[in-house]
């Protein structure tokens, strides 16, 4: 499962990308919008740190302006992955963009009845939102799973990017049932690796180390 980073703060973004360990980057209107930069130049910057996907989300809800919005973003760079709203114009702009060549990330689904028509639509990423699901007391997990099911029956290509991951039991059960992609905020991507006996077990292998008066170089 590769690993995106769900963030328009570049500084953030260029130290997860530093790691060696992150393959992508999703964004969309509002953290565009927290970043208080330039929408199209932030875009660029975050192309330029990464030769993997860059989600950049469409403004407009009708279908001609979505694509006119894609071929527009789709320009800015190779690596630009066109993010389009699940509705009816989303598709049909899926459809399109999707006929000229320009990868998309249909973004926004909430049920696997969803996800089945934008993969006919043809979209190279479908996004549900687990951590939204979970919110209303329903368990957004199980749609990763029902997706999962569904696009292997179909043979489907469209790959799943769990989105709306709120912390790393999310990311570890997208992994166990078959996400393709886990896009995470930088705060729960640093939260994967974080565990108290590493860092209780590391401190006191420093410290016996230490007292051996040893080098190793």
């Amino acid at each position: 499962m590769k690993i995106f980073i769900d963030t328009a703060d570049t500084d953030e973004l260029r130290a997860a990308f530093d790691t060696g360990l992150v393959d992508g980057c999703t964004t969309n209107p509002s953290l565009i919008a927290k970043s208080g930069k330039d929408f199209k130049e932030v875009i660029a910057e975050i192309c330029g740190m990464t030769d993997g996907p860059v989600s950049a989300e469409v403004a407009s809800t009708e279908a001609d302006m979505m694509i006119k919005e894609g071929k527009r973003l789709a320009e800015i760079a190779d690596n630009v992955v066109v993010k389009l709203p699940l509705t009816w114009d989303g598709l049909k702009a899926c459809r399109a963009l999707t006929a000229d060549g320009i990868d998309t990330n249909v973004t926004l689904c909430f049920t696997a009845t969803q996800a089945w028509l934008a993969a006919k639509a043809g979209a190279t990423y479908i996004s549900p939102f687990i951590g939204r699901l979970d919110d209303l007391g329903q368990q957004g997990m199980e749609l990763i799973g029902e997706i999962r099911a569904l696009y292997d029956a179909q043979d489907y290509d469209t790959q799943i990017l769990a989105a709306s991951i709120r912390g790393p039991l999310h990311v570890k059960e997208a992994a166990l049932l078959g996400a393709d992609v886990a896009t995470i905020p930088p705060k729960v991507f640093n939260a994967l690796l974080s565990h108290p006996l590493t860092d209780k077990g590391l401190d006191a292998f420093v410290k016996d180390w230490a007292g051996t008066g040893q080098s190793i170089l």
